[in-house]
């Protein structure tokens, strides 16, 4: 069994990304922080989502000595030039939580008839401190005007994609993890792994 720590203290991502490994990598076993009780921090310095997503990648396989996935993601609006952007997560502060964010970025769309936006994600696998390789995917939504469903995380309440009529925040995980950014990256990770990208 390969035992792969994902850098984030995230419980929803990690179920997330757990739920979408399982299904087709059964000798994966996926530690996060509060497995291994971790408490460093990485800056999150980056530009990018890849670049943030190889910082945490590099730093803590060089620190557990384990294959590691550094996940980066977020919010892209396109009316807001982009934002929140890489500072999707402080978008509100540090410290902020979801609704602190969701209620943020309302307000900034107050007014704003182009309400697209898109889900960003980059995932990097690292061993030994050296990324080999990175993975990425985005999709198209827009922002709502109120929150809609119970599910997810972050800003799915307010990220409506309308091939499915549906929030992110109104989809099981089952549907997230077909069409997702984050599946869409993950996916890629997938086939890396089954084919021996990762040589433990």
């Amino acid at each position: 069994m390969t035992t792969l720590l994902l850098a984030t203290c995230n419980q929803g991502k990690k179920r997330e990304i757990e739920n979408f490994l399982k299904a087709g990598l059964v000798n994966i076993r996926l530690l996060s922080f509060a497995d291994m009780n971790i408490t460093a921090e990485v800056s999150e310095t980056g530009a990018t989502f890849a670049e943030n997503a190889r910082l945490k990648a590099d730093y803590y396989s060089q620190l557990t000595g384990l294959g590691t996935l550094g996940d980066d993601s977020g919010l892209e609006v396109i009316a807001l030039d982009g934002r929140p952007g890489v500072l999707s997560a402080r978008y509100a502060g540090e410290g902020a939580n979801d609704d602190a964010r969701i209620q943020k970025l309302l307000a900034a769309m107050q007014g704003i008839v182009d309400r697209r936006a898109r889900f960003v994600s980059a995932v990097c696998i690292s061993r030994n401190g050296s990324a080999l390789a990175t993975f990425s995917g985005q999709v198209e939504g827009e922002i709502i005007f109120a929150k809609r469903g119970e599910g997810g995380f972050g800003y799915d309440p307010l990220f409506f994609y309308p091939p499915l009529g549906k929030t992110f925040a109104e989809l099981t995980l089952e549907e997230k993890n077909r069409i997702s950014h984050r599946a869409l990256a993950l996916e890629q990770l997938k086939k890396f792994l089954l084919h021996g990208g990762l040589a433990l």
